[in-house]
């Protein structure tokens, strides 16, 4: 054990902002007492008044920094910013080269983070999601926001025209040809939530050396990565968007709004 954490509010089932209570002997930068946000074990343990967690998955919060916009921090945002930074090769301190950006699911828990990193980018981002929600991926930065229920959504067309670079893809059932044609001629589509097609799909064009390319994402949970976001959030580059609170008590009425796929941000 390497630290633990009394939670104070609580993301998902990996997801923990609290107080350290107790820590291990191999913890070296952290101490009881301090305000703290984490990844717990991936397989879940965070919906609970005491979690363990790895100093290595775990950062210091800054009192400017809410517990609940911490908390809902960790699994979203490494996920949105290692799709972009690790796996589209964008860097977010506005000097590299800038790129064409698809957002699916751009109102979700990763979208609406990943709109407001890849801007960071200074990328184009064309961002999906329904109706009720333009206006607020719009106020998130999007340069281009579909309703993905009109046949412009469904086809994931840039309506200014432009072929992605890099898809973020949030969501869930579109098939590969319907990426492909709106691909440049590097484009990959980093899949957040890979199917099984879907890895047959990235294992065949890996063999027949496609230059378009359907990537897996595996979220590797880093310290370092979850400190630039809690420090983003602190600047006011980063905002986290919560649509409703819930006591631990009523733990399974969020977990059954998270899995019905339609909360704005967490």
């Amino acid at each position: 054990m390497d630290i633990w954490l009394k939670i104070f509010l609580l993301g998902t089932g990996s997801d923990v902002a609290g107080e350290v209570v107790e820590v291990g002997s191999s913890v070296k930068n952290l101490k009881a007492g301090d305000k703290v946000v984490g990844i717990v074990d991936p397989r879940g343990g965070g919906l609970a008044q005491f979690a363990a967690c790895k100093e290595s998955w775990t950062t210091k919060r800054p009192l400017e920094v809410s517990a609940s916009s911490a908390a809902s921090l960790p699994v979203a945002g490494l996920t949105a910013l290692q799709a972009l930074t690790k796996y589209a090769g964008m860097r977010l301190d506005g000097n590299g080269h800038p790129k064409n950006i698809l957002v699916t699911a751009a109102s979700g828990g990763v979208g609406h983070f990943a709109v407001q990193l890849a801007k960071l980018g200074n990328a184009h981002v064309t961002a999906t999601c329904g109706a009720r929600n333009l206006e607020f991926v719009k106020s998130l930065g999007a340069d281009e926001v579909i309703d993905y229920r009109t046949p412009e959504g469904a086809a994931l067309k840039s309506p200014s025209g432009r072929k992605f670079d890099a898809v973020i893809h949030c969501t869930t059932g579109i098939p590969w040809s319907t990426f492909e044609p709106n691909l440049s001629s590097h484009g990959k589509v980093v899949d957040i939530t890979p199917s099984f097609s879907g890895m047959i799909t990235f294992a065949l064009q890996k063999l027949t050396f496609s230059k378009k390319q359907l990537v897996p994402l595996l979220l590797m949970p880093n310290r370092e990565n979850l400190e630039f976001l809690v420090n983003l959030v602190k600047e006011g580059k980063l905002k986290t968007v919560i649509d409703s609170k819930h006591p631990l008590s009523n733990a399974e009425d969020a977990w059954a709004q998270s899995i019905d796929g339609h909360a704005t941000g967490k």
